[in-house]
Parts: C-alpha cells; structure tokens; sequence
C-alpha cells in the first residue's frame, strides 16, 4: 500500500459510521476557509526555504483534496482517482509539443497554445476570455491575471513608460478625487490605481501580491523594533509620543539596512 492509499483509507475511516464526529460533519462549504489558510501556510513554507515546513504544509494541502474528493466520493459523484485521472488527461492533452507533434520552443509559446487548447476545451463555458479567472483570488493577483489574459490578445501597453505615465495620470486623479470630497469617487480612483500600479509590476516582472507581503513584513519587524526598544524603558507605545516612535523608526531602518563594504 502506498502512503497516498493509506491516507486515503485513513480520511475515509475518519468520515465512516465509527469516525470522527468533526470530520463527518464537514462539507465543500465548511472546509473552504481550511482550504484558502493551507494553501497560505504553503507559500509562507516556501517563502523560508524550509524543506521540511515546505513538505508538512503540503501535506496539509493533500488533505484538503482527499477530504474534498472523499465528501464527493460519498455522495457517488466522483473520487480521489477521478480526480487524479483528469489532471493528468489535462496535462496531455495541453502539452501537445511533449506529447504530441505541436512545436513550442519559448515558454510564451507554451501559454498561447494551452489558452488555445483550453478555449476549445470549454467553447460553450465562457462568455469572455476573463471569465476563466477565479472570482475568489485576492484582489492584486486577480488583476494581473486579468491583465495577462488580456495581454496574450494583444491588448497590451507597447512600452513600460507608458504604464509608468498612467500610474502618475491614476495618482492625478486620486488627488482631485481626494480633494472634492466625493468618497465613491475616491474609493474609484484609488482602485484605478492599484490596478495600473499591478500593470507597472507586471511590467518589471514583479508580482505584486509578493512585494506587498515583503513590505508587510519590513513594517512588522520595525514596528516590533519600536516596541522592543521602548518596552527596555519600561514604556508601550500607548504610553509614547510620535516623535519617540519615529525616532525608534528611523533606527530601525538604519538597523535593516545592509552594512556597506
């Protein structure tokens, strides 16, 4: 028995007549915010370079689709073997320049003909090419695949200045939003520029989600800085003025900063 049909018989087990009470109850509906924190779990894992945290979390992830595929199995619509089946009919029939006789030498090749194949797959499912993106992804990465869908059609900015030049344009905008006072306005403008700021990342090849998350992280530790160094005299930042906790920001980006040689 592999280790892949051992947890199988063991979620099973945990759903049967004699399980766990927890998981029989469990649903698609009630395990997806399960589903949304592990698949978070593994990128932090990533992120650390931890081979070992790496192989828990997906571990942890695998759990979830056997839990999903066994609720599915019980229910005499599909099992964990059918779901396994069409991934990997999937993965054959959009890489025809493997499996096949199709050429694809670059990478873009690559993506243009499995959005191809993948059009003539489902002709009937979507009214637009965009509706292939998930409605549940968070919002930055939503839209740059909304941005890349639209791009392979050429629907594209030729240059980065010119996305650079929208950006300044979006923030304009913002600013006289801002100054009339008009909140819905406002809340407009600001998407606007979000999104023309994921466009420029998109240009410099940077994904947007992962800067914010690095940029989260930076002010987590600094504001921790602050905290550390104040508790030393016996103070909370409730008990501080701005100007000590500027101070003990500044410090703490000096404290970051990498050492010149």
């Amino acid at each position: 028995m592999s280790n892949l049909e051992r947890l199988i018989n063991i979620m099973t087990r945990l759903r049967g007549p004699s399980g766990c009470p927890w998981d029989k109850e469990q649903t698609h509906q009630s395990l997806k915010p399960y589903l949304i924190e592990e698949t978070y779990e593994v990128l932090e894992a990533i992120d650390r370079n931890d081979d070992s945290e790496i192989k828990e979390e997906l571990g942890d992830l695998l759990l979830q689709v056997v839990f999903h595929a066994q609720i599915a199995s019980e229910e005499n619509r599909f099992a964990i073997d059918d779901v396994a089946e069409a991934i990997a009919d999937k993965l054959i029939r959009r890489h025809p320049h493997v499996f096949g006789d199709t050429q694809a030498d670059t990478p873009d090749e690559v993506i243009k003909n499995w959005e191809a194949i993948k059009a003539e797959e489902k002709p009937d499912k979507k009214a637009s090419l965009l509706d292939g993106v998930p409605q549940h992804l968070p919002a930055l990465l939503k839209a740059r695949r909304l941005q890349e869908k639209a791009a392979r059609v050429g629907f594209e900015w030729e240059h980065i200045a010119d996305v650079a030049q929208k950006v300044r344009e979006e923030t304009e905008e913002l600013i006289q939003a801002q100054e009339s006072g008009a909140i819905e306005k406002i809340r407009e403008e600001f998407g606007d520029l979000l999104f023309a700021l994921v466009n420029l990342a998109r240009f410099l090849q940077i994904c947007p989600e992962e800067a914010l998350i690095q940029t989260n992280r930076k002010f987590q530790s600094r504001f921790r800085y602050i905290e550390t160094e104040l508790c030393k005299k016996g103070k909370t930042p409730h008990e501080s003025t701005l100007e000590e906790m500027d101070a003990l920001w500044e410090a703490a980006k000096k404290e970051t900063q990498p050492q010149k040689s």
